[in-house]
């Protein structure tokens, strides 16, 4: 083993230097560790959807393509960090070593099995071997290994959910837990790609925190979309827009409001110019809370200051404290989600 590193992974940055690992085109991803470090061994990769989407489309869909993209870019980076989407994802794999520094500071022990709760995109990962490709769930099955720094956060795989459900949950765990964090009694709350992974997800918490005095209502661009998840009872209303068209999107949640907008708006989409909708569905003081990796930032301050809004709009940071249990949570909570999710992305 090697020397202590930086507790955030700075020592395996090689460019550009003064960097974090996350927005760093390049790291060393040699999986000899420093004593501050912890090496799996790597199972499946959950790819972000923004990023995974992205993937597919360039790879026209073939499997051969998705593959050799996704290993080109962790060969290019040492990670995998999508160059278009700028995302990652994460991953579950079985704890092989653990650094002689950490040693006494952490619970983990040699060959449990967990889920890295830091995105691939400033993981060290090395691919071996794809073995499988789970294109409708954003799933990866790998032979390789990945390094955990002594600040990466983690969540040791439940005895009661199968790790794929685990895994799938855990992807998109910050949207849920901070929807419990925004949401208040009474408010109105409007979920754009409501019937997706994380969108049903902050359904279920939004509607558990705003009560029976609030309002949730779920929009999708595709009726089918709407229409399976309806018995799941997870919203008070279901509205099929296109989020992309801010006019079109604004109109529908001033229909279902009868024209008083949402106090909270929740985005979790994963393709790009959405902002704008997101925007024009919020009150002037409301919430917006931007899940989406396809979100651009710029458009959405540009955007707000262009049409004078005073909204607040959070960055969809993917930790708040207690995420990985609050999402397991509704795993345990809702039987009819619960077999959804199993359906889908088990």
């Amino acid at each position: 083993m090697k020397k202590m590193g930086c507790p955030y992974g700075t020592h395996r940055v090689i460019e550009p230097k003064g960097v974090l690992p996350q927005p760093a085109q390049k790291i060393d991803n040699s999986m000899e560790i420093y004593d501050n470090e912890i090496l799996l061994d790597v199972q499946t990769l959950n790819v972000d959807s923004a990023s995974f989407t992205q993937i597919k489309e360039q790879a026209g869909g073939d499997l051969d393509k998705i593959k050799e993209i996704m290993t080109g870019i962790v060969s290019e980076r040492g990670k995998h960090h999508n160059p278009v989407t700028g995302s990652g994802g994460m991953l579950i794999g079985t704890v092989a070593k653990i650094g002689e520094g950490l040693k006494g500071k952490t619970d983990l022990k040699v060959g449990d099995k967990l889920a890295t709760l830091v995105s691939l995109s400033l993981t060290p990962l090395v691919i071996e071997e794809i073995n499988e490709i789970r294109k409708d769930i954003d799933q990866v099955d790998i032979k390789g290994q990945a390094i955990l720094f002594e600040s990466g956060i983690y969540a040791v795989l439940p005895d009661d959910i199968a790790e794929n459900l685990a895994l799938s949950v855990l992807d998109v765990a910050g949207a849920p837990a901070q929807t419990a964090k925004l949401v208040k009694p009474g408010d109105t709350v409007v979920v754009i790609g409501g019937y997706g992974k994380s969108g049903m997800l902050c359904l279920y918490e939004a509607k558990k925190r705003a009560g029976v005095t609030g309002k949730v209502i779920c929009v999708g661009r595709r009726k089918e979309g709407i229409d399976g998840i309806r018995d799941l009872d997870l919203a008070d209303e279901y509205v099929v827009a296109n989020s992309t068209n801010a006019v079109e999107l604004m109109e529908a949640v001033k229909e279902a409001t009868n024209g008083e907008m949402a106090d909270v708006v929740i985005n979790c989409v994963n393709i790009p110019n959405t902002e704008m909708g997101s925007i024009l569905a919020a009150k002037d003081t409301g919430l917006i809370y931007f899940f989406s990796m396809a979100t651009s930032f710029t458009k959405a301050a540009l955007g707000a200051e262009g049409i004078g809004r005073d909204t607040t709009m959070l960055i969809g940071n993917g930790y708040t404290k207690g995420h990985a249990e609050i999402s397991l949570q509704i795993m345990r909570e809702s039987e009819a989600l619960r077999k959804k999710f199993e359906e889908l992305y088990a």
